[in-house]
């Protein structure tokens, strides 16, 4: 092997768009000569030389999680199980002076930014024509694109601004040049992301061309599902509904995180847009887009919300029956707007019973929506197959990876088992109140 047998491993931490981050990192070392160790087998078991963390500091969990990757990547390092730890992504960008003052056994910090000093640190020269390349992480037949980093938005309770700076599209005939080089792979869904996916091209073609590079990605071969995810309410682009309505290879599937309904909250929220405006939003999307499927993210606890507020949130989620819907309470994060500005003034237990009884809603709507769809025949792409059990977990273009729930699909016996990648056609028998069963047409 060409860098000496060396053999290196990246965990990743957070979300979609540090994979994108550990994958290009990944390509350049493997092209390097290094050999890629995956995340599946024992690290006590994997001969690993060098354990890269990729570290996510959104929010207080996503933190205390990375922190406790970290240390235990230093105590596999101590034992003797790895050569090397280093620290890349938002967490280290984040307290890049703490950090190696608080856990210096670590190697070498890196921040957000940092993929070509980390390679640097592994005498791996970055080759550039490897910039729109990516070693997978994902299962091969679906890819995240992300199409932009940093964010130009001001929301009261995100860190992401100050830590991954403000908007920057990935010129457009780079995308394309990425996503066809994923195709190539075998890649059939692409899953578009970004801080903020509608916000794309401002910066370098003055104007909104999210819709117009959507319209492009269809036209790739080999890619037949688009799916968006990260989108923003204000101001929200119409052609995107446009050609969402209209391709075939657009998922009629958005990701859109609302956050909440009522005015004060979203005045404390800066969230540019008010309760009127949302629900016109909502009503809007699902006229220009039949039959879409909505994936929204709450928060509750933001400072400004009584009961009353509450209350508001629960009846717009109640009246917008949402198909997807995630949330979380709102922790404080220091150095933003609203820590700076705001009083975190809603105790933590009330934000537990409020995000409790948010989610018990949402677990009825959802499962009255997935009971709807029993007896349907649905599209479905396979994940994974379960040879004993002769059943595959996969997806129909409602459902996103990792964040949604999955199709169960019975196969009967003499019938060869679907390939993961593939698209098959399914009866749904059955639902809960996230997942579904299905048998195989």
């Amino acid at each position: 092997m060409s860098a000496g047998g060396k053999r290196v491993r990246v965990v990743t931490m957070g979300c979609s768009k540090n994979r994108v981050d550990s994958e290009h990192l990944l390509m350049q070392l493997a092209a390097a000569g290094w050999e890629v160790s995956p995340e599946e087998i024992p690290l006590e078991d994997a001969g690993v030389d060098v354990l890269i963390i990729n570290t996510c500091g959104f929010i207080l969990d996503a933190k205390e999680e990375s922190v406790d990757a970290i240390l235990e990547a230093v105590e596999a390092k101590q034992k003797g199980v790895v050569s090397k730890v280093y620290v890349m992504g938002c967490l280290s960008q984040r307290y890049s002076a703490e950090l190696p003052a608080e856990i210096p056994e670590v190697d070498g910090f890196f921040g957000a930014f940092s993929i070509e000093p980390l390679l640097k640190a592994l005498s791996v020269k970055p080759d550039p024509a490897l910039e729109t390349r990516r070693y997978l992480t994902t299962p091969g037949h679906y890819a995240y694109l992300k199409i932009s980093e940093g964010c130009d938005r001001s929301c009261s309770y995100c860190a992401i601004p100050g830590i991954r700076g403000r908007h920057v599209s990935v010129p457009e005939e780079k995308l394309l040049e990425e996503a066809s080089a994923l195709a190539d792979k075998g890649v059939r869904e692409l899953i578009v992301i970004a801080q903020d996916t509608t916000f794309y091209g401002l910066d370098l073609y003055g104007e909104r061309r999210l819709g117009r590079l959507l319209d492009r990605l269809t036209g790739i071969s080999g890619i037949e599902w688009i799916r968006l995810l990260y989108s923003y309410p204000a101001a929200f682009p119409r052609d995107v509904l446009e050609i969402m309505a209209s391709s075939p290879k657009i998922c009629k599937y958005l990701d859109i995180p609302l956050q909440h309904s009522a005015d004060p909250v979203l005045r404390a929220m800066r969230r540019s847009i008010d309760g009127a405006g949302t629900r016109r939003l909502v009503e809007n999307i699902r006229r220009a887009v039949p039959g879409i499927v909505l994936r929204t993210t709450m928060m509750v606890g933001h400072p400004g919300e009584g009961e009353e507020e509450f209350d508001d949130l629960l009846a717009f989620v109640r009246d917008s029956r949402f198909e997807r819907l995630g949330a979380f309470a709102y922790s404080e994060e220091e150095g933003t707007w609203g820590a700076q500005n705001l009083k975190d003034a809603v105790p933590e237990s009330v934000k537990q019973e409020r995000l409790d009884e948010l989610m018990e809603l949402q677990a009825s709507i959802s499962l009255r929506y997935n009971e709807s769809r029993i007896g349907s025949i649905e599209k479905v792409l396979i994940d994974t197959c379960d040879p004993e059990e002769r059943t595959c977990s996969g997806r129909t273009s409602g459902e996103a990876p990792e964040v949604d729930g999955e199709v169960t699909v019975g196969c009967p016996e003499g019938r060869p088992l679907p390939e993961p990648g593939s698209f098959v056609d399914v009866r749904v028998t059955g639902a809960d109140e996230y997942d579904l069963t299905a048998e195989l047409l």
